[in-house]
C-alpha cells in the first residue's frame, strides 16, 4: 500500500477531488497554508496499491489548472504505508 500526499492550490481542489472520486480513488482533503505568500493550499491524502500510484498522479496532473508563473500545479509525495486499517 502507498500513500500519496498531494499539495495543490485550493482553487484546484474541487476538480481534482471530483476526478479522483470519478476514477474510484478515496480521498481525504485537508485545508493547509504554505508558501511565501501564504496562499491557500489543500493537502490530499490518497491511499492506493502500488500499481495505482502513477494512474492517480496522472488524474491529478490532468485535473489541475495551469500554474501561475513561478509556481507548480502540485507537489506530490509517495510514501509506503505498511499498515492500513479501517475501523
Amino acid at each position: 500500500m502507498k500513500l500519496i500526499i498531494a499539495i495543490i492550490r485550493d482553487v484546484d481542489s474541487g476538480p481534482v477531488v471530483e476526478q479522483l472520486v470519478a476514477h474510484n480513488y478515496r480521498v481525504t482533503r485537508i485545508a493547509s497554508t504554505g508558501s511565501f505568500l501564504r496562499r491557500g493550499n489543500v493537502t490530499l491524502l490518497i491511499g492506493v496499491e502500488a500499481d495505482q500510484v502513477q494512474p492517480a498522479i496522472d488524474v491529478i496532473r490532468e485535473a489541475c489548472s495551469p500554474p501561475e508563473p513561478g509556481y507548480h500545479r502540485a507537489t506530490i509525495f509517495v510514501v509506503d504505508a505498511p499498515h492500513f486499517e479501517q475501523i
